[in-house]
Formats: structure tokens, C-alpha cells, sequence
């Protein structure tokens, strides 16, 4: 599992691509790895070129430059899921980690996280809380072997949200974390790295 890869890691709203360093640091040394952030968003830096996810979508476009596979937390699933649609061709895995996608996820029991957010960040911008891109009916048209990995203790993105995604995406494979909870990407690397691997590796 040596061979070279390109991966890109896209954070959640908290806009940290350091979220996923600890994942990245357990993949092998030989492959490439960068690690975007959303500026504007939790401690991050603002730009004035990122005012909504057409925006975000545009930095991870602009870093795809060769195929790679994208791994992506929460908000980030969702410029993941673009980013497969867009780029089928440099897409070459996609691993979602406790992300909507881009669908409505109250028909789940999705807690809503906004609020203690907003307390935690209170100069968050409104369209990231607000701004809602609906790709749900494109689900189908995903090509990219795509690994679903869902937390058991998630209220804000429980399991049945990542039941529906590996149903409505051709090639997904759902696995459960024990013990997982929304954050689990940087809480859990010793459990996430190897079947992150595995996957873009081809195994």
C-alpha cells in the first residue's frame, strides 16, 4: 500500500483542514496530501473571495489539478459530493465522513448544530449556516468508489442519514464507528486511517 496517491482533505464548518492531520499522519508516508481550509470559517482567516460554497467549491476545483481522492468531513462532504459530480475523470475515490452530501437531513432526526456553533463562532457568516445546496437527486450519478463512514453516538449526523447515501450511491459501502461521534475524523484516526486506506488503495 505503499504506491504514491494524491488525497484532499476537506473540513467541516470549522473550516480547520488541520481536523484531519491526524488521519493523514497514520496514511503512508508516500503519498501526497494536502489539507484545505475554509477561510471565513471557525478560526480561520476571511477572504473576500469566499462568500458561500460556489465559492468553496472553486478553492478545492483550483487544488484538484491531478486525480486524486478527496476525503471530507461534515459541511465538506458536501463540496465532496460537487467535486465528484464536476470531476469524474479526477475524482478517484471519495470517502464521507458524517456529512449531509447536500440533502435534507431533518427527515433523519439530524440535531441541529447551528446555535452552539454561532455561541462558540459568533462572526460565522450566515450563508454557511443557512445556505443549503440540494444535490440528492444527483446521488445516482456518482462514479467514484465512494467509503461511507458514520459515527453510532451522532445526533448531528445520525447512521440512517449514511443507510440512505450508500443506497443512493452506486459504488458506497457504509461503515459504522463505534462509539463515533460528529468529530470522530480528529478524535478517532486509529480507527479511521486504515479503512481510509484500505479504500483508496484499492483493497
Amino acid at each position: 500500500m505503499s504506491e504514491s496517491r494524491n488525497v484532499i482533505f476537506l473540513p467541516g464548518v470549522s473550516g480547520d483542514g488541520g481536523f484531519w492531520k491526524g488521519v493523514g499522519g497514520l496514511l503512508p508516508a508516500a503519498w501526497n496530501k494536502r489539507y484545505l481550509d475554509w477561510p471565513g470559517l471557525g478560526r480561520q482567516p476571511a477572504s473576500p473571495d469566499v462568500n458561500g460554497f460556489a465559492d468553496l467549491l472553486a478553492l478545492a476545483e483550483a487544488a484538484l489539478d491531478r486525480p486524486a481522492a478527496i476525503v471530507a468531513q461534515s459541511m465538506g462532504g458536501i463540496i465532496a459530493t460537487q467535486l465528484a459530480l464536476k470531476h469524474p475523470r479526477l475524482v478517484t475515490q471519495l470517502v464521507l465522513v458524517a456529512t449531509s452530501g447536500g440533502m435534507d437531513v431533518s427527515v433523519f432526526g439530524a440535531a441541529d448544530w447551528r446555535a452552539d456553533f454561532v455561541q462558540a463562532y459568533p462572526d460565522t457568516p450566515a450563508w454557511a449556516l443557512n445556505e443549503k445546496p440540494d444535490l440528492g437527486a444527483q446521488f445516482a450519478q456518482i462514479v467514484a468508489p465512494t467509503l461511507l463512514l458514520w459515527g453510532d453516538d451522532d445526533p448531528i449526523s445520525p447512521v440512517a442519514i449514511g443507510r440512505h447515501l450508500a443506497a443512493a450511491i452506486p459504488k458506497a459501502e457504509l461503515q459504522r464507528i463505534p462509539g463515533g461521534r460528529h468529530s470522530m475524523g480528529a478524535d478517532l484516526p486509529q480507527l479511521l486511517a486504515p479503512r481510509i486506506e484500505a479504500h483508496i488503495a484499492g483493497a
